[in-house]
């Protein structure tokens, strides 16, 4: 989810992390008040950060998600997408996405502009 989306679906947020909680996960990281902040990764030359919405452990493997949502700056979400994939696959982590119902659409055709056909969806 990009930053200008955070405020509009922090409920949504909040039911993503419990469902992660209730799968087992541990060590939860978000960018959600109450929650340590994940690491964010600065873009160099331009004054833009990225910072996945939820970065947690299970079986001693760090992974990423980043939340699927309906966005005004699609533009700027596959770019995130584009980067925490890499990184993930650099640092040997699992990226995941988590969508809603409602988004799905948004979604998969994203996805497919983007050829980011290895990343597994949570849907919720």
């Amino acid at each position: 989810m990009v930053t200008q989306d955070k405020i509009k679906y922090a409920e949504e947020l909040s039911t993503s992390i419990s469902y992660l909680e209730n799968l087992g996960y541990s060590n939860i990281k978000a960018d959600f008040e109450g929650y340590e902040s994940p690491k964010s990764y600065h873009k160099k030359g331009s004054d833009i950060d990225v910072t996945p919405d939820i970065v947690a452990e299970k079986e001693g493997r760090k992974h990423i998600f980043d939340l699927s949502l309906k966005s005004e700056k699609p533009r700027l979400l596959k770019s995130k997408w584009l980067f925490l994939n890499t990184l993930s696959q650099i640092k040997s982590y699992r990226f995941r996405l988590i969508t809603m119902k409602g988004h799905y659409k948004f979604t998969t055709e994203t996805i497919d502009a983007i050829n980011l056909d290895t990343v597994k969806l949570l849907k919720i």
